[in-house]
């Protein structure tokens, strides 16, 4: 069977977060439906992260397998058109092997969190966006951020309801820059992160931004490997899930949760 990978943007607000569910509306039962809308096929689409309720995208991965080999635009732009009351798009659909997997074939997976830094809160970006209306200091919360970069144990930053045996994890890049307008930016990278991690730097890091937390504060509770030492857990207003790179074989990774 023909297989494709899809590229997709969402506006995560709408919907319970990526991964199907009984108790609302999923990024990917949208999608599935929408396939099934243009080729009669009830399929299961296999995503690069599970995304929470809330959290949005510009660059999560699927595949999905077919019947046909339909051509690849036709693929996007079929989907698109079943999906024009939903806040979901597929940006790109490629043919690919059928050894790729959105998930297991993943090598890196990058995320932004955007805090809106302003006296005055968010008009057009609400829910989009973390309002947090005391200046940030962006130098602090990047040299914090460094502590946290390299393979520690992560349990102080993962949700209580993580459902991954193993809290270690090799964190390659955690940068805090000044970003456009009023916004900081939080960018993550990895192979693979535990469930809230991202969130739980972004939570923690704000302390040190307004000069509650040190550094050492931040050494001190990754050291603890216990979760109630960690900052408060920031909203899923805004995470995204913007890039997910990969090599030329499938390889099991660990479970790619993150928001």
């Amino acid at each position: 069977m023909p297989r494709f990978k899809l590229t997709i943007e969402y506006d995560g607000r709408p919907y319970c977060g990526w991964q199907r569910q009984a108790n609302g509306l999923s990024v990917q039962e949208v999608i599935e439906r929408a396939v099934t809308g243009f080729t009669g096929e009830t399929i299961t689409l296999f995503g690069a992260g599970r995304t929470d309720a809330g959290v949005h995208a510009t660059g999560q991965v699927a595949h999905l397998d077919l019947t046909r080999d339909w051509a690849e635009d036709t693929v996007r732009d079929a989907l698109n058109a079943h999906m024009r009351e939903e806040r979901v798009a597929i940006i790109k659909a490629e043919r690919v092997g059928d050894d790729f997997d959105a998930r297991f074939s993943a090598r890196k997976r990058w995320y932004l969190y955007r805090i809106f830094n302003r006296r005055a809160p968010p008009a057009v970006t609400r829910g989009q966006v973390w309002w947090v209306w005391k200046e940030l200091d962006v130098e602090a919360m990047h040299e914090a951020a460094q502590a946290l970069v390299g393979t520690h144990d992560f349990n102080t930053f993962r949700s209580t309801h993580c459902q991954a045996k193993n809290p270690i994890r090799t964190l390659e890049e955690l940068s805090v820059t000044k970003g456009p307008g009023d916004e900081v930016h939080i960018t993550a990278m990895a192979q693979s992160f535990l469930h809230n991690q991202i969130r739980s730097f972004a939570g923690t890091l704000k302390l040190v931004g307004e000069h509650r937390w040190s550094k050492d504060d931040v050494i001190a509770a990754l050291e603890a490997r216990d979760r109630t030492r960690c900052g408060p857990v920031a909203p899923p207003d805004g995470l995204y899930l913007t890039k997910v790179e990969y090599g030329t074989a499938p390889k099991r990774s660990l479970p790619p949760y993150a928001g």
